[in-house]
């Protein structure tokens, strides 16, 4: 493919009396007649921006005989005695005469970036419209809100109260490890003799007389089911042409070399892949269900009492050797305070010792939340 060279040419910018975008082939300012010096911005050239697709400069090409034979003179030096850029084929430097020297300073030749290469351009800072002012006025004043009533709400204050009465109800159940009938799969069934206990404990419930074995579904499961034609929808890099794509190069001297060419284009196109995929359906799964005998614990017999202000105390029951007893208890202390109003909290304490701790008329200090939640209660 043909390529295209074009010379560009840079401004810079005179430090000493501010002129702007001062052609490149100027080593000297054309307004005060200060030469470019390495200091400074001055060794900086502006190239102006590139087509961001192609990479080609916005800028028009030199054609001028002079200005090619500038570019093509190698880099620039910058003059070891007097600091003044000269072009790169002058033996000695055109503002003080003085011989080029091995510490005369060249600017450097360079590729310079392609548009997808460069970092992307810093975005304007622009101020916050009104529509945005008002909603980070609302998300503050809303977080804010949020957070002072989470404090508010979370704090306590202590209230004095007293006891006006405790309760309590105590229940013993005797449970006898009786035989029962249950249906379970035959290939989790392992046959195991029972066990009786002794005095309520080391019981074994055992599996027993396996019996009236049912098939019955017991899940599902795939299967293949021969094939079927499954397409997806994809995209693809395909060649559609060509475009232009443009690299730069530096020459260090205020000056770049342009070459573009003709390369091959590349677009997304969609496509059907189509191919054969084992089809599956569901069908349900059977196994054998059986009954068989075995033991569990039944409730056979309960006794219950309870009271108000006063020591709890247990039912009487008893058990035989192939029984056991279970027992269930609850307790409830009611607690009156001033809180805005006369107000009552029921507290229930999980044992016995908890319980003994209140009587009724005992004082009691309530920590309470500004949204009237009871926290704590201690006796007084």
């Amino acid at each position: 493919m043909a390529k295209r060279t074009r010379i560009i040419e840079g401004t810079w910018n005179c430090t000493s009396c501010d002129t702007k975008g001062i052609p490149a082939r100027h080593k000297v300012c054309p307004s005060c007649g200060n030469p470019r010096e390495l200091t400074g911005k001055e060794s900086e050239f502006d190239f102006g921006g590139v087509d961001a697709k192609s990479g080609k400069s916005l800028r028009e090409g030199v054609t001028d005989e002079p200005a090619l034979e500038l570019a093509a003179a190698g880099e620039d030096w910058f003059c070891a005695y007097c600091g003044a850029s000269n072009r790169g084929d002058l033996p000695r430097c055109k503002q003080c005469n003085a011989e080029r020297t091995d510490d005369a300073k060249a600017a450097v030749s360079r590729e310079l970036p392609s548009p997808a290469e460069a970092p992307p351009a810093p975005p304007p800072k622009k101020g916050l419209g009104k529509k945005a002012w008002l909603a980070l006025g609302l998300l503050f004043s809303c977080c804010f809100g949020t957070g002072v009533f989470g404090i508010w709400a979370g704090s306590t204050h202590e209230y004095p109260g007293s006891v006006t009465g405790t309760a309590w109800q105590r229940s013993v159940v005797r449970e006898r490890f009786s035989p029962v009938v249950k249906t379970g799969w035959r290939d989790e069934l392992s046959t195991t003799a029972p066990r009786m206990p002794v005095n309520g404990a080391g019981e074994v419930a055992g599996v027993a007389n396996m019996r009236d074995c049912v098939s019955r579904q017991r899940g599902t499961r795939r299967v293949a089911d021969g094939t079927e034609r499954v397409c997806r929808t994809k995209t693809r890099k395909v060649a559609c042409g060509t475009e232009e794509k443009c690299r730069r190069r530096d020459k260090g001297n205020g000056f770049v070399e342009e070459v573009c060419e003709d390369v091959t284009k590349y677009c997304s196109e969609s496509y059907e892949d189509c191919q054969n995929e084992t089809r599956y359906r569901t069908e349900p799964v059977y196994a054998l269900q059986c009954a068989y005998d075995t033991y569990e614990w039944k409730e056979v017999d309960r006794r219950e009492t309870s009271g108000t202000d006063d020591r709890p105390r247990w039912p009487e029951l008893t058990a035989s050797g192939v029984d056991r007893l279970r027992r269930e208890e609850k307790y409830s202390v009611r607690i009156r305070y001033e809180d805005d109003g006369e107000k009552e909290h029921v507290l229930e304490p999980k044992s016995e010792q908890e319980f003994l701790t209140w009587k009724k008329g005992q004082g009691a200090t309530l920590t309470v939340t500004n949204l009237g939640k009871v926290e704590q209660a201690v006796p007084r």
